[in-house]
């Protein structure tokens, strides 16, 4: 029940933090969408890498 929790995590606190950090830093990102798919991106592959190695770093 609790081996998905990283993925879970990287897509649903990850993803909008690196979205929110890209729109405060790149000027006019703020009405984009690239910015969310982006953190998804990110997120996600590394709430997923950290299911297969079996740790975050």
């Amino acid at each position: 029940m609790l081996h998905g929790m990283p993925l879970l995590f990287g897509i649903g606190f990850i993803a909008p933090l690196i979205a929110q950090l890209v729109e405060r830093v790149v000027p006019g990102a703020e009405q984009a969408q690239w910015p969310l798919l982006t953190g998804l991106a990110i997120g996600g592959s590394w709430g997923a890498l950290a299911i297969l190695r079996g740790r975050w770093l």
